[in-house]
């Protein structure tokens, strides 16, 4: 080395620089492979959720089948195609059918909802009218616009996504054919893949796992909770109706199944103003029963089933439900009914983590200075 020559710069910040450098490359890919596969969000998010839903019973069938796991992966494959994916497409096309034949009805004037209005107000008893009229609501456009002042953007949003389903056909069967094939290989190397991201995670082995089992724990749950308790709802109080010979049986049960999302709100915001019609047309004892099995079946539902299916340890607020729920919806569209949800509880999940964390340190430093 001669003198005028710089001396090399230390060993310690030329490995710092690169560990730095290197960090950044790590972030800027991830990024750009989320920009990549952010089409097919949806279908990543419901091939993960359907995985862990059913990965206890896929665990099931692989015992049953040692040394097979590519058969028993694609058995429980095929038992998800049975259970949930047919089935809800019999749903959908019966339900279409049914919107299509109510529309017309609506279309035709054979159903009218300004005369059905003033029909529910003239048949009001005496001592109610005054409370009506405070409300404002004896004209109809007057409670028609009160009503769509009270429906928030997420309603607007969910219907939008609804939509869009419907409109881009090709779209919604590529997704659904990514979402089984990433469920696929999620069952038969989720318990592989688990530890890898594990691995990966920069974080302490206990906070590592404690999130982890957190993550499958509060996702189960909010499925098992929301979407199962849900349908139960919506088949109960789609039943009812059709046994009273409403018409629309299944479109007012789907209905009530995708309001029984929303603790505040629930089934009441179907059933409620159909028995207020039915009393007031003269359908007495169809109404007592819809009030009876709205308020006694079709409400306790949630109370009875949610603790068996969740276990009250799991279970979330029924007000950060319903915000995260509405804040998913509008951030995440129809998929936000999830995420929103899941979103909360790990929130709630990982402050507890920390918390008893923070409890176990401080408990081990009062050890030492005693």
């Amino acid at each position: 080395m001669t003198p005028d020559s710089d001396p090399p710069p230390p060993m310690h910040l030329s490995i710092k620089l690169e560990d730095g450098f290197f960090l950044g490359f790590v972030l800027l890919v991830s990024v750009a492979f989320a920009l990549v596969i952010e089409p097919f969000f949806a279908a990543i998010l419901w091939g993960v959720i359907v995985a862990i839903v059913f990965a206890p019973v896929h665990h099931r069938i692989r015992a049953q089948m040692p040394g097979r796991t590519n058969a028993a992966a694609l058995l429980t494959l095929l038992l998800i195609l049975l259970v949930v994916i047919v089935p809800a497409f019999v749903l959908g096309a019966a339900l279409l059918q049914e919107a299509t034949f109510f529309y017309g009805k609506v279309q035709s004037g054979e159903i009218n909802f300004v005369r059905l209005f003033y029909d529910v107000i003239a048949a009001l008893p005496d001592w109610l009218r005054p409370y009506v009229q405070r409300l404002g609501i004896t004209n109809f456009y007057a409670a028609q616009e009160m009503v769509t002042r009270g429906l928030t953007s997420s309603f607007r949003t969910l219907a939008g996504q609804a939509f869009q389903i419907g409109q881009s056909a090709f779209s919604f069967f590529v997704a659904l054919g990514v979402m089984l094939y990433l469920a696929f290989f999620l069952l038969r190397d989720g318990d592989w893949l688990a530890r890898k991201v594990a691995a990966a995670a920069p974080l302490r082995a206990g906070q590592r796992t404690a999130l982890i089992e957190q993550f499958v724990i509060v996702t189960r749950a909010t499925i098992k909770g929301s979407i199962v308790v849900a349908i139960v709802q919506g088949l109960i109080g789609g039943l009812v109706f059709w046994a009273l010979d409403i018409q629309g049986a299944l479109l007012w049960g789907v209905l009530m199944g995708a309001f029984s999302l929303l603790p505040a709100i629930g089934t009441a915001i179907v059933w409620v103003p159909v028995a207020i019609y039915l009393f007031a047309t003269g359908a007495v004892w169809q109404g007592v029963v819809l009030v009876v099995c709205g308020a006694l079946v079709i409400g306790s539902v949630d109370n009875v089933l949610r603790p068996i299916l969740v276990g009250r340890d799991t279970r979330i607020p029924d007000y950060v439900v319903l915000i995260s729920t509405l804040g998913g919806l509008e951030l995440f569209g129809f998929n936000g009914i999830v995420i929103g949800p899941v979103i909360a509880a790990l929130f709630i999940a990982t402050w507890n983590i920390f918390t008893r964390m923070r409890g176990e340190d401080a408990g081990i430093d009062a050890a030492k200075e005693g």
